[in-house]
């Protein structure tokens, strides 16, 4: 199939990503756009996966106020340059981020963050409910592991569905700025204050 310079120009406005990998991306898709970003962003992931070492000591701290001053946030988020915390994607990526942080009210940033205690109270609870159903013994770890798994999604905010596209994670999302501007970007912290709460 010949790939037109108009889709790639469509992929790359959607992706961010260079020509020749928008064209690659189209080649192994059939031409089929929604495939192509599909590939495209599992590629970038990978990529933003091995940037994920490198330090982040600039950033911002962007703010979100709700429901007529109702509820509030701060939330602070890291990148490697002054020169990406400047940009309208990582202004955008902090403002959106904020706002889901109000709206979807995460506990902690990532799953390593939640206490020891907690979680071993949750896994207690959830091999209770799977014994309760009458599973064979090796096939309860597996559920549990798999509601552990929704319980993170509920608690963390990477791991939580974005509220602006429930079917990406919010660690997703800042994967994707991280592969458009070339940089590890990293949520280091957020509070949410909701009036007349402790």
């Amino acid at each position: 199939m010949e790939i037109k310079a108009q889709m790639v120009k469509e992929l790359r406005e959607q992706s961010g990503a260079g020509i020749m990998d928008c064209k690659d991306a189209l080649r192994e898709a059939g031409g089929n756009l929604d495939q192509a970003s599909k590939l495209l962003r599992k590629k970038g992931l990978a990529s933003a996966g091995r940037r994920s070492q490198r330090a982040t000591r600039e950033g911002s701290v962007g703010s979100y106020i709700h429901a007529g001053g109702r509820i509030g946030v701060l939330v602070e988020v890291n990148c490697e340059t002054d020169f990406v915390a400047r940009t309208d994607e990582f202004q955008k990526l902090v403002k959106d981020l904020a706002m889901h942080v109000a709206a979807a009210a995460p506990q902690y940033v990532r799953r390593e963050e939640v206490p020891a205690e907690i979680l071993e109270r949750e896994r207690e609870i959830l091999m209770e409910q799977a014994r309760s159903s009458g599973k064979p013994e090796q096939i309860l770890e597996k559920m549990v592991e798999g509601r552990l798994n929704k319980f993170f999604a509920e608690l963390c905010l990477e791991e939580q569905p974005f509220v602006r596209d429930a079917d990406q994670a919010v660690l997703e999302i800042v994967q994707m700025v991280a592969v458009k501007t070339g940089e590890n970007i990293k949520v280091r912290r957020f509070s949410r204050f909701v009036l007349g709460e402790q």
